[in-house]
């Protein structure tokens, strides 16, 4: 699996937690975090970079750990590989199908992510009445380590508090791999639903995955920081060697 950074990890904690024996490859790409910024264009090459990285590892499966990458990359991911390609989307859209009362629901993501409006469109079709809201702060605070800090809670109150006025809203979808990690921020600011595809991802991926393997788990990173060793420790509650590849590694393989 393969995100911009580390908030991929969230949805790799929650398939390892369901599949033990499984062996996992997690690419996270730190020295161009964050994607959702950044043009379609440019999300897309990095997607197909990071994509043939992974099959250079004889992965099986393909899981895009990327909001921002399964908005805008996945068909043509799907469409290049001859493995599953699996993104995080239909999962936070299934889960808060199931949740809301209302009907009405909010979607936050980073600015790409929403732009591409694969949340609300998915939404929508379902005749559910959306609420979309890009927060593009969140991910590098979630990078630098500021979770649960005066800065992440100032964030979430600039970026979320037109969603307190909007009293018939009972769901949030976390758009965004890293924004499970700001939960409790959001939390103590609203009183609401909180849905991610991390937490549903598994449903997702089980008539793909069997729990066989020898239960490896290897990370690799385009950046390695003393903030992304923390974080990887911090997400899944203990440490891990890390192995540093290059994005010019990542580029002369996509064009190999």
């Amino acid at each position: 699996m393969f995100d911009s950074g580390v908030g991929g990890l969230t949805v790799l904690k929650s398939v390892r937690n369901a599949y033990d024996k499984v062996d996992i490859v997690y690419l996270g790409d730190t020295a161009r975090v964050p994607y959702g910024i950044k043009s379609k264009e440019t999300i897309i090459t990095y997607a197909k970079e990071s994509a043939q990285f992974l099959l250079s590892q004889n992965v099986d499966m393909i899981l895009i750990a990327c909001n921002s990458v399964s908005a805008n990359a996945i068909d043509i991911l799907q469409n290049m590989l001859d493995v599953p390609v699996i993104g995080v989307i239909d999962a936070g859209v299934k889960a808060a199908l199931k949740i809301s009362k209302t009907k009405h629901v909010g979607v936050i993501g980073t600015t790409a992510t929403i732009k591409s409006k694969a949340y609300q469109d998915l939404l929508e079709a379902s005749n559910i009445k959306t609420y979309a809201k890009a927060c593009p702060l969140f991910v590098p605070i979630v990078e630098e380590m500021l979770i649960n800090t005066d800065i992440s809670k100032k964030a979430v109150e600039f970026y979320l508090r037109d969603f307190k006025s909007l009293k018939q809203i009972d769901t949030i979808i976390l758009g965004c791999t890293h924004y499970p990690l700001l939960e409790e921020d959001i939390k103590d600011f609203l009183d609401i639903n909180l849905v991610s595809s991390c937490d549903s991802i598994v449903s997702s991926i089980e008539d793909i995955v069997k729990n066989e393997g020898d239960s490896t788990t290897e990370f690799y990173f385009t950046d390695v920081s003393e903030n992304t060793t923390m974080l990887l420790e911090y997400i899944m509650g203990k440490k891990y060697d890390i192995k540093s590849i290059s994005v010019e590694t990542l580029s002369n393989l996509a064009k190999a």
